[in-house]
């Protein structure tokens, strides 16, 4: 069995070229590399029969690996412009959400029973679906529609007594006005 500087000597430029390959950067290579040896060193590779094809296959398993986290943080970041920019372009349906400062939100938010609350708070503050919230309250998935349209309702109500202007809740509007108090509740 070779030592790990041996290891290090004999695979180095050949774990560093196939890095380099998959990622097309030097800087990541290297660092990808660095990975891939600490990897190998901390294995029992005692009873490895092929060892080129094993480190080959552990290196290539760590590219894909950087390459996913990689591809996904460019999707969050163009998914989400404006936590990186410090502006955000906002739909027309967030009729209070520019006037309203989070502690009046959390007043109108206080103002709902604690088991409507919970359900709003989970679906628009945290993004939870229905089902997940199904499953975090014990409770069934009707239940839960009928908690966060029971919610929507009150909460129109509130933003109302407070002199918010919201469309009347008929036919076509309803939707609209409906999706304008969620956004506000986000």
């Amino acid at each position: 069995m070779e030592s790990n500087r041996d290891l290090f000597d004999l695979y180095q430029r050949d774990v560093y070229r196939t890095c380099y390959y998959m990622v097309h950067n030097a800087s990541d290579a290297e660092d990808l590399t660095q990975e891939v040896f600490i990897t190998l060193f901390r294995s029992n590779r005692e009873h490895i029969e092929h060892l080129k094809a094993w480190i080959m296959k552990i290196t290539v398993n760590h590219c894909l690996n950087y390459l996913k986290r990689r591809n996904s943080l460019h999707m969050k970041v163009s998914a989400n412009p404006y936590l990186f920019t410090g502006t955000e372009s906002k739909p027309v349906d967030r009729l209070v959400e520019d006037r309203e400062s989070a502690e009046e939100w959390a007043v109108y938010m206080n103002r709902l029973p604690a088991k409507i609350r919970a359900v709003l708070t989970l679906r628009y503050m945290h993004d939870f679906t229905l089902a997940e919230i199904s499953e975090l309250l014990t409770i069934p998935l009707g239940t839960v529609k009928s908690r966060t349209h029971k919610g929507l309702r009150l909460m129109e109500r509130i933003l109302r007594d407070t002199g918010v202007q919201i469309p009347e809740l008929e036919g076509e509007n309803y939707e609209k006005s409906r999706t304008g108090i969620e956004a506000q509740i986000k």
